[in-house]
C-alpha cells in the first residue's frame, strides 16, 4: 500500500496486529517529532473574546488539542495558518487549549497517531484517509480546501505531449502517485513501457537528464519552485488539468474527540480558516505568517521558499474551488471518485463502497461554522 512521506524542502499496509501496538508506536513516534508550541501563544488577544461565555466553557471542558502538522512547519496549506492562528491568539480567543506539534512527513503515522488519540486533528489527504480507515485505522476527515492535489509531473520544455514519454525514464520519490499515474494513463502514455526509477529530493536530476531521465514527479509547490529560483525551466503537468481527483489541505481529527467535543472541533477549524483568510490576504501578512513558522523552525528556514510554497498552493486552491462547497468544506463526488482510483490500482480492496468512504467524512463542522459562504468570525 502506498503512504506519503513529504520530502525535505531545503532552497502507506497496515494490519490488525500493527493495531494492537498503536499506542505505544504512536507515543514514541509524537516524541520524536521534535519541538512543539505552547498553547496558543497570541498576540495580545484576550481569552475568550470572539465567544460567547457558554460556547467557551464547552471549549474549555475539552482539554489539551493536539495539532499534528504534515510535514514540519513548513508553509504549506493545512500547517501555516494553523500556526498562525496559535501566533495571532485565534485559538486563544476561541477558549482553545492547542499544541502545535511537527509532523514527520509520514502520512501513516499521522493517521496512527490520530487514530490513538496522541494527536487530537492533523492533516490527512482525502486519498490517505481512505487507505487508512481501509486498513482499520479510525480517523474522520472533517475539511478539505480543493479537489485539486499537490502530486505533479515534471518533464523538460522538449516534452510537449505526454505520450512522448512512452519508452522514456520516470523519476519518483519511492512510487509514482496514483494521480500521476491515472493523468499519464489518461492522456495515453503506455504505462508498461516506461522505466520508473526512485530519485532522491534533487529536482536539478530532471534538467541535467541525469541517467536518461525524461520526466520527475514532485509536488506543486515545491521543486517547479527550486528549479525556476536555479534558472531551468520545466513543464508542470498537473492531474487536476485531466480531471484527476485529489486534495489539498484536507483535516483529519480524532473521531471520539469530535464526539465528545464538537464546538471545540468547529472552532479549531474557525480559527484556522480565519487564519488562512489572513495569510492570504497580502504579500506583507503571507511574510509575517511566514515569520512565525520560521521563528518556531530556526536560523535555517528559507522564509523566501516557504513564502513561495504558500503563494503557490493558496492559488492553486483559488483556481479550482470545491464546488459547491465554502473553503474547507469536502465533495462527496470527489470522494468517490478518489475510491474509484485506488481501485483501479489495487490501493484499496475492492470490499470499500462508495457508501463506505463517504461515511468517513463529514462536513458537520464546517456548516456549523459557515455562513452564506463565509467564515463566520467571531463564533455566534
Amino acid at each position: 500500500m502506498q503512504h506519503r512521506t513529504r520530502p525535505r524542502r531545503t532552497g502507506r499496509s497496515r494490519t490488525a496486529a500493527a493495531l494492537a501496538t498503536l499506542a505505544t508506536t504512536a507515543a514514541v513516534a509524537l516524541a520524536l517529532t521534535g519541538c512543539s508550541t505552547g498553547s496558543s501563544a497570541g498576540t495580545g488577544s484576550s481569552e475568550g473574546s470572539a465567544i460567547s461565555a457558554e460556547r467557551c466553557k464547552e471549549n474549555k471542558a475539552a482539554g489539551p488539542i493536539t495539532y499534528l502538522s504534515g510535514y514540519q512547519y513548513q508553509s504549506s496549506a493545512s500547517i501555516l495558518e494553523y500556526i498562525a492562528a496559535d501566533q495571532l491568539g485565534y485559538f486563544k480567543d476561541l477558549c482553545l487549549d492547542v499544541t502545535l506539534k511537527p509532523g514527520s512527513g509520514d502520512t501513516a503515522q499521522n493517521t496512527k497517531l490520530l487514530a490513538s488519540g496522541q494527536a487530537t486533528v492533523s492533516a490527512v489527504a482525502e486519498q490517505d484517509l481512505i487507505q487508512a480507515r481501509a486498513n482499520g485505522i479510525d480517523i474522520t476527515g472533517i475539511s478539505s480546501y480543493s479537489n485539486a492535489g499537490l502530486d505533479i509531473l515534471m518533464t523538460n520544455k522538449d516534452i510537449t505531449k505526454l505520450p512522448q514519454l512512452d519508452g522514456k525514464v520516470v523519476g519518483h520519490k519511492g512510487f509514482v502517485p496514483a494521480s500521476v499515474r491515472a493523468m499519464m494513463e489518461k492522456a495515453g502514455v503506455k504505462w508498461d513501457s516506461l522505466t520508473l526509477v526512485k530519485e532522491g529530493y534533487d529536482p536539478s536530476v530532471l534538467p541535467r537528464k541525469q541517467n536518461g531521465l525524461e520526466a520527475l514527479t514532485g509536488f506543486v509547490s515545491n521543486e517547479p519552485n527550486q528549479l525556476k529560483a536555479a534558472g531551468d525551466d520545466v513543464t508542470v503537468w498537473q492531474p487536476v488539468d485531466y480531471g484527476i481527483p485529489s486534495s489539498i489541505g484536507a483535516m483529519a481529527v480524532n473521531p471520539a474527540f469530535a464526539k465528545a467535543h464538537p464546538t471545540a472541533v468547529e472552532d479549531v477549524l474557525r480559527a484556522a480558516l480565519h487564519a488562512y483568510d489572513f495569510c492570504s490576504s497580502s504579500t506583507a501578512k503571507t511574510k509575517q505568517c511566514v515569520g512565525y513558522a520560521a521563528k518556531l523552525s530556526g536560523a535555517t528556514y528559507d522564509e523566501a521558499q516557504n513564502a513561495k510554497i504558500w503563494t503557490t498552493e493558496t492559488k492553486v486552491i483559488a483556481d479550482n474551488p470545491t464546488p459547491g462547497q465554502p473553503l474547507g468544506g469536502i465533495d462527496p463526488e470527489n470522494v468517490g471518485k478518489l475510491l474509484d482510483m485506488l481501485h483501479q490500482y489495487d490501493i484499496v480492496k475492492s470490499s470499500v463502497t462508495k457508501d463506505d468512504a463517504e461515511s468517513w467524512f463529514t462536513n458537520e463542522y464546517i456548516d456549523a461554522i459557515t455562513k452564506d459562504g463565509k467564515t463566520v468570525w467571531p463564533a455566534s
